[in-house]
């Protein structure tokens, strides 16, 4: 476990929202998403629980107006906590019980804390990104990256000889991606390669990004690239939105 804890000093922390409501899906997860926080939703309280022990200083977002009654949350937050003492902990819910939110406000299990929904969720949004960043959960890493490796629905066209190359994406963050070609076509360090065609999935996205560099992987040749800052904002919108939507995935498919 202490190993574990340790890589995600480097690599970051898994952010769950177990039954998040559509205003946390659409409004707080994906601002997250776009500060570059590895975030995922879960919707079956029972099977995130065990998939988490892999995971073990997560941090929990806990919706109790759903899933079990709120004594059983209670019980089960506290044995969580007791047993899975570096997951970080906190609940949210629209109650106006203000009993209840005492109760939890003061309870010290939830390191992060109590939040009321309300219609305007940019508040709301904003005390989570403080709770993160005091926590330090993106570690050292500053981009979230996707595998595509084994994926058919993320390639790349590029410019060459008055053609286009098709390649294979191996990797995508908002930063750049690594692919390699149908063939060697010789790319040179620093190059700037202009009218990138990329797919992800459904999405067409133009581009423009430098060769940073390449590798050799069992006689495959892998090359690095980085996009230029001319890169438009929307596209890294996009591209953050389909490497969640991609982990997502595989988290589900994790935990199912």
């Amino acid at each position: 476990m202490a190993e574990a804890v340790v890589q995600s000093e480097i690599s970051g922390k898994k952010v769950f929202f177990v039954y998040p409501t559509p205003s946390v899906q659409n409004q707080i997860i994906t601002e997250l998403v776009q500060h570059e926080y590895e975030v995922y939703s879960a919707k079956d309280h029972t099977r995130l629980l065990r998939t988490i022990k892999k995971y073990p200083d997560s941090v929990l977002f806990i919706n109790i107006d759903e899933g079990m009654g709120e004594q059983e949350w209670e019980r089960t937050i506290s044995g969580l906590s007791a047993t899975m003492p570096d997951v970080k902990i906190g609940v949210f819910s629209s109650t106006s019980n203000e009993e209840l939110k005492d109760k939890y406000t003061n309870n010290r299990h939830l390191a992060c804390g109590f939040m009321t929904l309300k219609l305007d969720m940019s508040k709301t949004t904003g005390k989570v990104l403080d709770i993160l960043n005091v926590l330090n959960v993106k570690g050292r890493r500053k981009y979230i990256r996707a595998s595509t490796e084994r994926e058919t629905t993320a390639t790349i066209n590029i410019p060459f000889g008055g053609d286009f190359i098709k390649g294979g994406i191996k990797d995508i963050s908002a930063v750049g991606f690594s692919c390699s070609f149908e063939r060697d076509i010789a790319l040179s360090k620093n190059a700037l390669i202009k009218d990138i065609q990329i797919r992800l999935q459904t999405m067409l996205l133009k581009v423009e990004a430098i060769v940073f560099g390449s590798r050799s992987d069992e006689g495959e040749k892998i090359y690095v690239l980085l996009f230029t800052q001319r890169i438009d904002p929307d596209v890294r919108v996009k591209i953050r939105a389909y490497v969640q939507h991609n982990l997502q995935a595989k988290m589900d498919s994790e935990i199912n």
